[in-house]
């Protein structure tokens, strides 16, 4: 599959596309969710969609969280792939029981002679003050339950692919996507690719620090690897893209290659998805491990609805800094406070 480096699109455009050309190979793919078919189309991403299919196909719908994904499963299991929109992630609690008890369990309590083919999108992330009940990340609480997969994909490249994997597959995905990605460019292939769940990319090659971050945070793990680099210091960014399934093996061996892990995390860390990987890295790595596992992520209190306390509130490539300095115990190196231009290593 040829890139073209010309061809440039944005994370929101890679969602569109994708959309667009999994209703166009498949007819039985519909869409629908609060706001899908307004004139924003949840951030430009439904727009093309609604104006190529009638509202036979993508329509909108009055908020009722548990009784759509309830309407999204009966669908699926009469042949239909719904893709159902939560234009904010946090809605997705009502949600919950149809998704745990019935979507993540039908093919396990019919013994594989039916599943559901179903893939929710979850938005989530800062803006402009979204306060405590409109900032939560709950993929820790999501991937916690087996039969439900979830992708935390961080680049265009990546969400264009695992939006087409979860289309064709009969299962439920829940693909959950950062609003201060949806303006990021990188190469993406027009034509339709898939990306395989459960395979971690490797975004930049390093031999000191092990650094695992998901969604919004692997551009601060690379724009601080990009800074610490210029020390002599160099870090290898490992994205999960899918946290259930997750590429423990990947990750294995770059900490067994570096000695040192640091997981930066969108979430609190307390019962996280960050724990578990640290967990994990404990249990098969002790011994190569040179320091400490370093965990980065919300401080221990609700998102705030201030703008400079949510700027506060989030951690960033400075953290990473931080904490790559201190793991490897150089903390009396003076980082300088500069602007960098993001600069994205291609997943190809």
């Amino acid at each position: 599959m040829s890139i073209s480096a010309n061809r440039q699109i944005s994370y929101a455009e890679a969602i569109s596309e994708a959309l667009v050309q999994g209703m166009e190979a498949d007819a039985d793919v519909f869409l629908f969710g609060l706001g899908v078919n307004d004139c924003k189309g949840i951030f430009g991403t439904t727009l093309e969609a609604a104006r190529r299919f009638n509202t036979s196909r993508i329509f909108d719908v009055p908020a009722s969280e548990n009784a759509l994904t309830g309407i999204a499963i009966g669908a699926a299991l009469n042949g239909k792939h719904p893709v159902l929109v939560h234009a904010r992630h946090d809605f997705m609690f009502l949600a919950l029981d149809q998704m745990i008890n019935n979507a993540a369990k039908w093919k396990y309590t019919y013994a594989g002679k039916t599943a559901v083919g179903l893939t929710i999108r979850a938005i989530i992330g800062k803006g402009w003050g979204q306060g405590p009940t409109h900032s939560q990340n709950l993929q820790s609480i999501l991937a916690h339950f087996p039969g439900l997969t979830v992708a935390v994909p961080s680049n265009a490249y990546d969400i264009k692919g695992i939006t087409l994997e979860a289309l064709n597959q009969q299962k439920p995905v829940v693909i959950i996507e950062h609003r201060s990605l949806y303006d990021l460019k990188m190469a993406v292939p027009v034509d339709a690719y898939r990306i395989g769940f459960g395979r971690a990319r490797v975004s930049r090659q390093g031999r000191d620090v092990t650094i695992v971050a998901t969604s919004s945070m692997v551009p601060e793990a690379l724009r601080a690897a990009y800074i610490l680099s210029e020390f002599g210091i160099e870090l290898e960014v490992i994205d999960p893209v899918t946290i259930q399934p997750f590429d423990e093996e990947t990750v294995l061996h770059s900490v067994q290659k570096t000695g040192r892990l640091i997981y930066a995390d969108g979430d609190w860390l307390n019962c996280s998805f960050a724990s578990e990987v640290a967990a994990r890295m404990a249990d098969r790595a002790f011994h190569e491990l040179k320091a400490p596992i370093k965990r980065i992520g919300w401080p221990e209190a609700p998102a705030p609805v201030s703008k400079p306390l949510e700027e506060a509130f989030h951690p960033t490539h400075k953290n990473i800094i931080c904490a790559a300095l201190e793991i490897l115990d150089k903390r009396q190196i003076n980082i300088p406070d500069v602007e960098i231009k993001d600069t994205f290593v291609g997943p190809y």
